[in-house]
């Protein structure tokens, strides 16, 4: 209970928005499907949860270290 009531930022705020819009239009145009969206939505809100609340969309980072050779060039003459 007591992640349902802290934590929210500007994100969370827009999903519960747009999840009780979408419900809304929805069930006036009776189009079951949206009316799913808008829940998912609408639990996506409560739950806090999304594409990117665990790092999910991150990259991983790579920890190989690049080691700095150094590159000799030779001068080339004019083709023929």
């Amino acid at each position: 209970m007591k992640m349902i009531l802290r934590n929210w930022n500007i994100a969370r705020f827009i999903r519960l928005v747009l999840g009780i819009i979408v419900i809304i239009q929805g069930i006036i145009n009776n189009e079951w499907v949206y009316a799913l969206a808008g829940g998912l939505l609408i639990l996506m809100a409560v739950a806090n949860a999304g594409c990117c609340a665990a790092s999910g969309c991150s990259v991983p980072v790579k920890s190989k270290s690049v080691s700095q050779n150094e590159i000799n060039y030779e001068e080339m003459g004019p083709s023929k």
